[in-house]
């Protein structure tokens, strides 16, 4: 019988260098799952909504849960011994209380349902924060959504473990040497 992966993610406000040390681990062969509100972004266009999650926040989540539970699911059957994925399912539910916007119990469900072994926190650094298409967040912002999010997985549970302001390398260097010591 085949050992499951322990499940590594990564949270943070936007542009505080997730995706980066993501790249950089698949970069040096591990398994990997990007983030993917920027899909969910993406198609939304293509269906007409600019801004789907200021416009419907409750569709926009929806969708992401789907996504997220979807990848969960798939890291769970990989042979591999770490697995990581950039956001999780309790970021949802971090920004709908954000925006004070109600939502189903199968969110809350969801959270509790699918936990991390290891949650990575990327702290706000405003000297990597920028802009983007699919990013409209500016630095105070970020600071709402980083309080909502360490507050979600603080209430369930989770030891977030903080990644030092350090380039990508040593970054990666730090989350591999803590995952290796506490395997």
């Amino acid at each position: 019988m085949q050992k499951q992966p322990k499940i590594v993610l990564f949270i943070g406000a936007p542009s505080t260098g997730k995706t980066s040390v993501l790249n950089y681990l698949i970069d040096i062969g591990y398994c990997c799952f990007e983030e993917i509100s920027r899909q969910v972004v993406q198609e939304a266009r293509k269906e007409g909504y600019q801004h789907l999650f200021k416009n419907k926040p409750l569709l926009f989540s929806k969708k992401l849960l789907e996504g997220r539970k979807n990848q969960f699911s798939r890291a769970q059957k990989q042979e591999k011994t770490f697995v990581f994925i950039d956001r999780g399912l309790p970021d949802i539910t971090a920004y709908l209380d954000m925006v004070n916007t109600a939502y189903p119990q199968e969110f809350i469900e969801a959270n509790i349902d699918h936990r991390y072994d290891c949650v990575f926190w990327f702290p706000l650094w405003r000297d990597i924060h920028i802009f983007d298409d699919e990013r409209y967040e500016d630095f105070e912002l970020s600071q709402n959504i980083e309080n909502h999010l360490i507050n979600s997985y603080n209430t369930l549970g989770y030891d977030l473990i903080e990644v030092p302001k350090h380039a990508v390398e040593d970054r990666v260097k730090f989350i591999l040497s803590h995952l290796e010591h506490n395997a």
